[in-house]
Formats: structure tokens, sequence, C-alpha cells
């Protein structure tokens, strides 16, 4: 009887995994968050972590100059 229970508590616990599974991602506009690729950055100025002051111009290369930016749920 216990053995019944639990294999019919084993087989719900699948369908609902499957079910949910199952469900199509929510999809988000991200054309709407945030600048979009190729916009013009304002000049800004920052502290790297030895205590020296960069700004946007000095980190322009002969090409041009990449911004990546990392969020981190462990800070």
């Amino acid at each position: 009887m216990m053995r019944m229970r639990l294999y019919g508590v084993i087989a719900l616990l699948a369908v609902v995994a499957i079910g949910l599974s199952a469900q199509a991602p929510v999809a988000v506009d991200t054309t709407k968050i945030g600048p979009q690729v190729g916009a013009t950055v304002p000049a800004f100025t920052g502290v790297d972590q030895f205590g020296k002051t960069h700004t946007l111009a000095s980190s322009y290369g002969p090409k041009g100059t990449m911004l990546v930016f990392f969020r981190s749920a462990d800070w």
C-alpha cells in the first residue's frame, strides 16, 4: 500500500516536471534595454583598483575602444 502511494507520487512529480519543462521561455525584447550597439558613449572618468584615474579618451587605441560591462551576482 505504501509502495503504491510512493509510486503514485513519483509518477505525479514526473508529469509535473515534464509539463514545466515543456513551457516556452518568456521572450524579452532586448532592443529597448540599455544603449544600442554602435551608440556613442558619453565621456566618463573612472578609478581602477590601484587608485589611478582613467578617462574614456585615454583608453582609445588605434582602432577605437570596446567597452564590456559585466554584472556579477557575487559582488
